[in-house]
């Protein structure tokens, strides 16, 4: 019981829909997510972190990346059932169509560009 309230309190936000309906396209880092969605670090991280306690999402490291992905729809049976939901929920949303074209162009080097929130990411601290 407390598995699914955990789930269904995860996707109870529209910044984690959002970060879910991003990594439905592939697999992203923090900071690609930051791009495509116009979230800060801190926001994109926080719900990565719900999400992840859910088991909706797993990380893994790829060198100094960390690299977050939907989770395996067999690892937990109420999870695939929702990742099928989600799938094919919001494919027609104007934010989750805007997000994807900004993640389709979204790299991991364009997030040194000089502006607040890529600021954040690379050096954990703002710059004045």
């Amino acid at each position: 019981m407390e598995d699914a309230a955990r789930l269904f309190q995860a996707l109870a936000d529209t910044s984690r829909l959002q970060l879910l309906k991003c990594l439905q396209v592939r697999p992203a880092c923090v900071c690609e997510l930051m791009q495509a969605t116009g979230m800060s670090q801190t926001r994109v991280s926080r719900h990565l972190g719900v999400l992840r306690h859910a088991g909706l999402v797993k990380d893994t490291r790829d060198a100094q990346w960390v690299i977050y992905s939907l989770a395996q729809p067999l690892t937990q049976a109420l999870v695939g059932k929702v990742l099928i939901l989600l799938a094919e929920w919001g494919e027609d949303n104007d934010q989750v169509i805007e997000d994807r074209k900004r993640l389709a162009t979204t790299t991991r080097t364009q997030v040194s560009q000089p502006n607040r929130q890529s600021s954040v990411a690379a050096t954990g601290s703002w710059r004045r």
